[in-house]
């Protein structure tokens, strides 16, 4: 039984993130999410930061990232 991410293009692709959009290097279906490496489909891909050049599988995975690279974010209660 074949997966979704077997077969022709069934490998992940190289992609330039830019602002707003992204730019297809190498083509594929999929790319890793940065933090837990899930396959994202290329079709799905809606969260990534250009700064570090990365894909995030949701919004949350995405916010929690930026919170861990700019630990200066996070308030304190007081």
């Amino acid at each position: 039984m074949m997966n979704r991410f077997e077969g022709p293009g069934g490998r992940e692709a190289r992609i330039r993130y830019l602002d707003g959009d992204f730019q297809i290097i190498s083509p594929g279906s999929y790319v890793g999410c940065a933090v837990t490496g899930e396959h994202i489909l290329i079709d799905e891909l809606k969260y990534w930061s250009v700064a570090r050049q990365e894909a995030y599988a949701s919004a949350t995975i995405s916010f929690q990232r930026e919170l861990e690279m700019n630990p200066e974010w996070r308030r304190h209660g007081n």
